[in-house]
């Protein structure tokens, strides 16, 4: 995989798991917001969500899973694309338009900055907590030999 499409990778990541509030309000603070067009949706439907038993065995089908995609085109032809958990419209627009944004260098320095960065911090710090928080309940099993057989 190539760092631009890591980045990317990582950078839809944080606008799918991010609040549709904050993006809001990122997208409100923009100085001129962009002429789009919607290409696709936003549409719900559902995806089948697979797994592994033990992460090592044979694939499974665990469930469906309710997304919502959208797809919007800006202006000189950049697409952007989200897929977001859930019902939520909205917040896929605002993932797919700064997902086009950030495809722009001259718009990815300062959204990264403003937008990614701290959304991609507070995920970790949020993980960080949540860790600390089941630790306590942490078990760990061994087994005693007895010198006897």
């Amino acid at each position: 995989m190539s760092t631009t499409e890591s980045r990317r990778r990582e950078w839809m990541g944080a606008l799918a798991l991010a609040d549709g509030a904050r993006l809001q309000e990122a997208w409100d603070a923009l100085p001129a917001a962009p002429e789009y067009r919607v290409i696709r949706g936003p549409e719900t439907g559902l995806v089948m969500v697979r797994a592994r038993a033990g992460n090592t065995g044979r694939r499974f089908n665990l469930g469906e899973m309710t997304v919502t995609r959208c797809t919007v085109g800006l202006g000189d032809g950049i697409m952007g694309h989200a897929w977001i958990a859930g019902i939520k419209p909205e917040h896929a627009r605002l993932a797919a338009l700064f997902d086009a944004l950030m495809q722009i260098p001259h718009h990815s320095e300062e959204i990264g900055v403003t937008l990614i960065e701290p959304l991609l911090r507070d995920r970790g710090e949020h993980l960080a907590r949540r860790a600390e928080e089941v630790r306590p309940s942490k078990v760990d099993f061994f087994t005693l030999v007895r010198g006897e057989d």
